[in-house]
């Protein structure tokens, strides 16, 4: 019954592919298949700075990490409870030419022994992005390097692909602090959007959750991320004492919507001070089941959305049959990473 109901509500037509190539894409993709084809083995660097971390990795076309970089700046926005966009984009200018050299030093290469510049165009925080654009041009200019543009929601897709055998094509549900979505990956540049969230992501609502909650005033919460903090309280609460509404039940598709679940704690949370009469900077009694029932509700959207989605894909022939493992890497609230079915 389930799966006929999702066969008559979605079709395809609801599916839209979730990055379309630009021409300007499909001239750098040429000069990248070159890579691809060429029997030698080419070594590619490449730049992240989409949001609050400036991240450099040397990778080769034979899948392996040869060296990498990173700079944090997670204690830097903490403080404000977010990230701050002109202040991620002065660490990113000031940090970015360190990070590479550390790539760079901890593969054993030099810049000219690297075949091409990979940078994040898109999505991200339009500041942030823009600094390791820049950058990944200067360099290209200077050392006569190929520029391959990176849209790092399918870079996300596709990592898995470096660490075991998945073979195309396969679904995938990515989740972080600043995306959700559902996709089936059909090859290296061809993804079908599934679904989406209409709102917020799961991470920022977790974020903005945990604001309320006043958990940094918490000892032990200092310098962690809003998701990281929710998930350690949690482990001690219940996750029944508080039934927050699942949002979308009656939408029959594979979308998300986690404002919701924010508004919802945030009536629970309102509720409870008044209770308790909480005032400043108190934190209230119930924090751990508040923090264990905002997971679990979270947790069951995105399970009901997955399950709709492989039922989709199995009535669509979408997925071979003979798929029936699933491979999911480590995963805790409030970093940004991804699962893969």
């Amino acid at each position: 019954m389930f799966a006929g109901r999702v066969a008559c509500k979605m079709t395809f037509s609801m599916c839209r592919p979730f990055y379309k190539f630009t021409l300007r894409k499909r001239l750098f993709q040429h000069k990248w298949m070159t890579f691809a084809t060429n029997t030698n083995i080419s070594k590619i660097l490449g730049i992240e700075t989409s949001c609050d971390d400036t991240g450099c990795g040397i990778v080769s076309t034979d899948g392996k990490l040869l060296g990498e970089g990173l700079f944090s700046q997670q204690k830097y926005h903490t403080e404000f409870g977010g990230i701050i966009p002109p202040i991620a984009k002065s660490l990113h200018k000031e940090h970015i030419d360190n990070v590479v050299n550390d790539a760079l030093k901890s593969s054993s290469l030099d810049i000219s022994q690297i075949d091409g510049v990979a940078v994040t165009v898109k999505p991200g925080l339009q500041l942030s992005l823009a600094v390791g654009v820049e950058y990944a041009k200067k360099l290209c200019s200077q050392y006569k390097k190929p520029l391959i543009p990176i849209h790092h929601m399918e870079a996300h897709a596709l990592t898995i692909r470096m660490l075991e055998k998945v073979d195309f094509p396969f679904l995938v549900l990515l989740i972080s602090g600043g995306h959700s979505l559902i996709a089936v990956v059909k090859s290296v540049d061809s993804f079908l959007l599934l679904g989406k969230s209409y709102d917020d992501a799961p991470g920022e609502a977790l974020d903005k959750i945990a604001r309320r909650l006043k958990v940094f005033n918490l000892e032990g919460m200092e310098g962690l991320s809003g998701g990281k903090a929710i998930e350690m309280l949690a482990e001690q609460g219940n996750y029944n004492a508080f039934l927050l509404g699942e949002p979308l039940l009656h939408q029959k598709d594979c979308d998300f919507s986690f404002a919701g679940v924010k508004n919802s704690a945030r009536q629970f949370i309102i509720e409870q001070e008044e209770t308790f009469s909480i005032e400043g900077d108190q934190v209230l009694p119930t924090v751990n089941d508040l923090c264990a029932s905002t997971q679990f509700v979270i947790a069951k959207h995105l399970c009901r959305r997955i399950q709709r989605a492989i039922a989709f894909c199995q009535l669509n022939q979408l997925i071979p049959n003979d798929k029936q493992s699933l491979s999911i890497p480590i995963f805790r609230w409030g970093e940004q990473d991804s699962f893969l079915l």
